[in-house]
């Protein structure tokens, strides 16, 4: 089964900010709009546990084992005893083919946060207040705000400390605490990682304005859900295999032509499947096609025509995005007989990071468009626009959209055997690349 990582998201705060309360809302909304949602909580005490003694799994422990995983019909844990504490993202790898994966905690650990202020909760209120006087000097986000915390604080400490007596211990108690930061700023404020504020403090309102940052107020659970759909779900990925070509190199329909003792098209589906939430054929023989909806009655397979009645790569790309139903589709051609479905996975990932209109292979044989994964709407506009300007390469189009490259290296890395390019335009290549792969 193809592992898809999942996107992740920390909701940050101070003690007492409600972050539990959030989490659990915004999990509640996001499961009842369709997405699977899976969670992680930063406990930063030692001793935490979820075995006691007495249950068959303390037991087990307490006998030696190192890890334990209790299984039941509907739910499994796994009890594993650390030598230090794990790193977030080690914790989100080990959680694939969520939707998202909602952390709280973890500020450290490199994710977008979402930071949470609440008026009632008085270090919220503090840090808020510096948060706001940083915005109003014009300071950059990720400014070192706790320097800036501990210099006014000092200031305070030698306000009091000028007016200390001689044995004055209490005197002497409250200039000490005035110079040290509040506790509760320390490593605790906005920083760069910080995409929202959820906030109901009138004054961190208007910083986040200044910042450009988006504002939620702490119970509008539907306004920061569709902020993280928009942004952080992972999108549903329409797979096309295009077979929509005159296949005359090969004699006859390369969908159908037989590989590994089936129809080709059988074994490219086989391939594609296990990352797609749709999946679509581009081809102009649906008829000698149907078999496929016997073969995988569970992959409710598109059958769709050329949209143009000119053939090529431009318009057959055309039909693909038109036909697709998800923001993003990975494009594959049905002769790519080691066509990678992790590839597509790993292409669609770099997408989302980078906020790329397409990511598209390169190699010393320059551009792999037909192993690229591409964001429906910006890169159809664009595919049209070529299009009318008379245009009939692929690359044409990918000049037009904002383009990032997925190298060899970063192919190889998912792909260590490569070949995931290699394609078979007569019977000689086809039974080359059948023997090698079937081997």
């Amino acid at each position: 089964m193809i592992q898809k990582p999942s996107p992740a998201v920390a909701v940050v705060g101070r003690h007492n900010s409600g972050k539990t309360t959030l989490v659990e809302r915004v999990i509640a909304e996001l499961t009842a709009r369709g997405h699977d949602i899976g969670s992680v909580k930063h406990h930063g005490h030692k001793g935490f546990d979820i075995d006691y003694p007495g249950k068959d799994s303390y037991r087990h422990r307490a006998a030696g084992a190192s890890e334990t995983v209790i299984v039941s019909p509907d739910k499994m844990a796994r009890v594993k005893t650390l030598e230090h504490d794990l790193e977030c993202s080690q914790i989100v790898a080990s959680m694939p083919n969520h939707d998202l994966v909602v952390v709280e905690g973890y500020r450290k650990s490199g994710l977008p946060t979402i930071e949470i202020m609440r008026q009632a909760n008085a270090a919220d209120a503090r840090v808020a207040e510096v948060f706001a006087q940083a915005a109003e000097q014009g300071l950059p986000l990720g400014f070192d705000f706790v320097q800036q915390a501990r210099a006014e604080q000092r200031g305070e400490a030698a306000a009091l400390g000028a007016g200390l007596s001689a044995g004055g211990e209490a005197d002497a108690a409250a200039a000490q605490q005035a110079s040290d930061p509040h506790p509760d700023l320390v490593e605790k404020l906005p920083t760069q990682r910080t995409v929202a504020l959820v906030t109901d403090i009138p004054r961190a309102q208007r910083a986040a304005k200044t910042y450009g940052l988006p504002c939620f107020d702490p119970d509008d659970i539907g306004a920061i859900s569709d902020f993280l759909e928009a942004g952080y779900v992972r999108p549903r990925l329409s797979v096309v295999i295009q077979a929509g070509g005159e296949s005359r190199r090969m004699g006859r329909s390369k969908a159908t032509v037989p590989f590994g003792g089936r129809p080709l098209m059988a074994h490219m589906v086989e391939r594609m499947l296990p990352v797609a939430d749709e999946l679509v054929i581009t081809t102009n023989e649906p008829e000698n096609l149907g078999f496929l909806a016997e073969e995988f009655p569970e992959a409710d397979i598109r059958l769709v025509r050329d949209a143009l009645p000119t053939r090529g790569a431009l318009p057959g790309f055309l039909t693909g995005l038109s036909a697709a139903s998800c923001p993003i589709v990975a494009m594959v051609a049905c002769d790519m007989v080691n066509a990678s479905s992790a590839l597509s996975v790993a292409e669609a990932q770099k997408l989302i990071e980078t906020g790329a209109d397409a990511v598209v292979p390169v190699n010393m044989h320059g551009f792999e468009p037909f192993h690229g994964v591409y964001r429906r709407k910006e890169c159809l506009a664009a595919v049209q626009s070529a299009l009318d300007s008379g245009e009939t390469k692929v690359q044409h189009f990918i000049r037009r959209v904002k383009m990032a490259p997925f190298t060899r290296d970063e192919v190889l890395e998912v792909e260590p055997r490569g070949g995931c390019f290699l394609n078979a335009n007569t019977p000689d290549e086809l039974a080359t690349l059948e023997r090698s792969l079937l081997a």
